[in-house]
């Protein structure tokens, strides 16, 4: 059996941390391509000021227009080599990220979120889209990022939304693996990247990734709760620290080696419907999760704890909080078929999957936490 695992060349995290910048840039050349939005700039000016005095080094304004598209990639890898830049630095969330890792394709990449609001960071894979913002293509690297960078007071103050929604995206890192482990399915870590099949190709999960994902859940149950507040005072403690590790590095390194399953297929449909287009990812993998949890027929105590973590720190765990207030049949059969087609990550459960069986789960799991809601006053 073949096995792969993936993993950033470092992963750094501290507070004021982006004082220390320079220093990564240093060990490629003088000089970087910074890729960010404009307002994420401005958070963080002063930091970026200092760290490119104290290190001698250049950091090259790119405009990002603010879409991980094709074109925007060729504009910024042609305004790379005008400037001789030594690296790129993709800093702020996830289309600045995303462009970054296509400008470097897999070298002397630096990643600096600027909000914890999912595990992309870390992987070695990005999502392009057209100028419009339409849906592209998914691209892969052969490497994960050399240097993901994390400034903790930087995403103290960030809004807890965005936090939240990070341990949402976690929240299915434990039982997406678990059943990708159950099933000896692909994992993303082992995708092929061009060359002959059995050098670069199809792997399995390993035992570690496995242990990454577990200990990711086992960490949002203990310190989820308590990062929220933290976050909310914008305070960085003990709790925030642990939590934005587990939102970035281990639900990172659980996802793309432990494997994806039901939860994300079922985000991906779930999409489709227009209500859900105000909420972020990770809110909608929460309530995608326990729709897998249902699907595969979860203990009862497995289900209450996760729908008492997500009432905990406002995750959703029914379709109204995701913008979905009524569903017809037609419309719920129409989410389900999308999460299954052929090439989604459904089909990594230990189990044969039919769209009727996940229409079923959705259902039930919609009112599963619409009662644990009204049992709970909330």
């Amino acid at each position: 059996m073949r096995k792969a695992f993936i993993s950033p060349t470092k992963y750094v995290q501290g507070e004021d941390e982006l004082f220390n910048l320079g220093y990564f840039v240093q060990t490629f050349g003088n000089s970087a391509l910074l890729i960010a939005h404009p307002d994420d700039v401005k958070r963080v000016q002063a930091k970026l000021d200092f760290t490119a005095d104290k290190f001698k080094i250049t950091l090259v304004e790119s405009n990002f227009r603010g879409e991980c598209s094709r074109e925007e990639v060729a504009r910024l890898k042609e305004l790379a080599r005008e400037n001789s830049c030594s690296c790129t630095i993709g800093l702020g969330g996830g289309k600045a990220i995303d462009t970054a890792k296509c400008v470097a394709e897999g070298e002397a990449l630096i990643i600096v979120p600027t909000i914890a609001a999912t595990d992309a960071p870390t992987s070695h894979s990005a999502v392009l889209y057209t100028p419009e913002g339409q849906f592209d293509d998914y691209a892969y690297f052969k490497q994960s990022p050399s240097v993901v960078m994390i400034d903790t007071t930087v995403i103290a103050n960030a809004p807890t939304r965005f936090l939240v929604s990070g341990m949402g995206d976690a929240l299915s890192t434990y039982f997406e693996a678990r059943a990708t482990s159950n099933s000896y399915s692909n994992v993303n870590a082992g995708l092929p990247c061009g060359v002959r099949e059995g050098v670069c190709g199809p792997a399995k999960g390993t035992n570690t990734a496995l242990v990454l994902a577990k200990f990711c859940y086992e960490t949002l149950l203990k310190d989820g709760l308590n990062a929220k507040v933290a976050s909310d005072c914008n305070q960085v403690t003990p709790a925030l620290e642990n939590i934005i590790e587990t939102n970035i590095l281990l639900s990172g390194l659980g996802f793309e080696s432990g494997g994806l399953a039901a939860a994300h297929a079922i985000h991906n449909g779930l999409t489709s419907l227009e209500g859900t287009h105000h909420y972020y990812h990770g809110e909608k993998v929460a309530f995608s999760t326990i729709a897998q949890l249902v699907l595969e027929n979860a203990a009862g105590s497995e289900l209450d704890e996760v729908l008492e973590f997500c009432i905990s720190v406002g995750l959703p765990v029914c379709l109204a909080d995701i913008g979905v207030d009524s569903i017809s049949s037609e419309e719920l059969l129409n989410v389900a078929q999308k999460a299954c087609i052929a090439e989604e990550s459904i089909h990594s459960m230990p189990f044969p999957v039919t769209a009727e069986a996940v229409a079923a789960a959705i259902r039930v799991a919609d009112q599963l936490g619409r009662n644990y809601k009204l049992a709970k006053g909330v």
